[in-house]
């Protein structure tokens, strides 16, 4: 393994899994493969700045599991396979939690997330945490995606500082792109999977609320909050998901998921998933918010699903829902309760212990942030009362879930019987966000200046099987993605 940066380069897990098997690379030479990129493309060369730190146990996690292997133990697909965290992620190591905030400096976590549990079980290599929008882009609007005072900007592998690398789990959608790591795991309210995974050409999906638990994640909307699998492939992210798809005491949500979940999503990889399949689409293809470049990409796929059997059904309603205008005022309210609760329980040697005292932290300690940025989103959060009680709230839950679910997705799928909705880029992450619906992201190509499109598949509650099927069949049919130059 002497040339360590170009091993691993679009490495996907199943052919990760074969070289341990044969011996070809032990984990350890993996992990120590994509840490040497790390320091080859992440802090130096391009910079792309998308890990927050690593963890200081990944070596001997990984040579823990190549014992196991010599002595015939395989925990299944993920042995010794290295994966990073989102830094709003809990885990019981030597690695921080600290969603990209300066307040949250010198937070280690107790216990693992449910999900960071499931990942050891499976015999997954935390290899690290990564940088993200800080407080998942819940300081203000203004704010720049990929900004943290804790860690700065996250950059996007296509074209470090000019291309935009979207939302907050931007540092997972980088650090997958640029192959630090073989997958990620980002968390999701408002397309914060889905956007940085267009940006940066890699595969995001977003699951249903309840199907992966959400204990232990820094939270920002409990009605919208989730997580998902990052990752170059589908297969890969059907991989993730067979992990992260469990039931959790400890997290009311997954009890909707006891009997709609399955034990392997991967046997939904099937490469004729469009044969008789309905896909709705805008009635004239297009998004207000759409480049015109992005628009003739995705007008071309159109067509491709068109020759691998789907029928696609323009639909006038998709339009309308897509340039719907959805305002923030659930997640305004949602998150005082929730972070009061998460920061609640931090250890007592930490400044900040409620969302009071992370506002006047930041105002005292990060001139930086407050000078260039501000945080009105937490004074405004902070001005509620915390009880969820506000007509003003109520109303505003109420209507989005009516115009997202029942006069939403649920309404158009059943009134022109479609099997899913299509939605370029990730002009329509807000719909099935707002709902708690799935979605999948697949790269689609490239715009004549390098900058990456993808194309996304929305479903009906639970139907993470159908879109992974759809996504496979597209993927295998185009093979649309590409390494960035690095």
């Amino acid at each position: 393994m002497a040339d360590w940066s170009s091993f691993v380069v679009e490495a996907d897990i199943t052919g990760l899994q074969e070289g341990m098997s044969n011996r070809s690379y032990s984990s350890k030479e993996l992990t120590l493969a994509y840490m040497d990129r790390i320091a080859a493309y992440d802090k130096s060369g391009p910079c792309i700045n998308s890990i927050a730190e690593l963890n200081p146990d990944a070596i001997l996690i990984a040579e823990a599991r190549d014992h196991e292997r010599s002595a015939g133990v395989s925990r299944g697909l993920l042995h010794g396979i290295p994966v990073l965290l989102k830094d709003n992620i809990d885990s019981a190591d030597c690695m921080q939690t600290t969603a990209g905030s300066l307040a949250l400096r010198g937070h280690y976590a107790a216990e693992d997330a449910c999900i960071v549990r499931l990942l050891r079980q499976a015999g997954a290599v935390l290899l690290g945490k990564t940088n993200m929008s800080e407080m998942a882009k819940f300081l203000t609007q203004d704010i720049p995606n990929g900004y943290s005072s804790r860690g700065g900007c996250v950059r996007n592998p296509y074209a470090p500082g000019r291309l935009d690398v979207g939302g907050s789990s931007c540092g997972s959608g980088a650090a997958v792109a640029a192959s630090l790591a073989a997958a990620a795991i980002g968390t999701e309210t408002l397309g914060s999977i889905i956007n940085p995974a267009v940006e940066n050409a890699i595969v995001g999906l977003n699951p249903s609320i309840g199907l992966v638990s959400r204990r232990g994640i820094i939270p920002l909307a409990p009605t919208h909050d989730t997580a998902g699998p990052m990752a170059r492939s589908v297969k890969d992210a059907a991989i993730m998901l067979t992990v992260l798809a469990a039931y959790d005491p400890e997290d009311d949500s997954t009890h909707m998921a006891m009997n709609k979940s399955f034990p392997d999503y991967t046997i939904f990889l099937q490469e004729n998933g469009f044969q008789g399949v309905r896909i709705g689409i805008p009635v004239d293809a297009r998004f207000p918010k759409l480049p015109p470049e992005h628009q003739q990409v995705v007008e071309r796929e159109i067509e491709v699903m068109r020759q691998l059997g789907a029928n696609m059904v323009e639909v006038e309603s998709i339009a309308n829902l897509e340039r719907q205008e959805w305002d923030m005022q659930a997640l305004v309210y949602e998150f005082k309760p929730a972070i009061n609760r998460y920061l609640a329980k931090l250890s007592p040697h930490l400044p900040v212990h409620s969302l009071r005292d992370m506002i006047e932290y930041n105002f005292r300690h990060n001139r930086e942030l407050i000078e260039a940025y501000g945080q009105d989103l937490l004074i405004a959060s902070e001005r509620t009362s915390g009880t969820l009680t506000e007509p003003k709230y109520i109303q505003a839950k109420l209507r989005d879930l009516r115009i997202s679910r029942a006069n939403g997705i649920d309404a158009i799928l059943s009134n022109h019987k479609l099997d899913a909705l299509l939605s370029p880029g990730h002009d329509g992450v807000a719909a099935p966000a707002k709902a708690g619906y799935p979605s999948i992201t697949i790269p689609a190509g490239f715009t004549a200046s390098g900058e990456p499109s993808g194309i996304t598949f929305i479903g009906g509650q639970f139907s993470e099987s159908l879109l992974i099927r759809l996504a496979y069949s597209y993927e295998q049919a185009t093979r649309h993605r590409k390494a960035p130059a690095l």
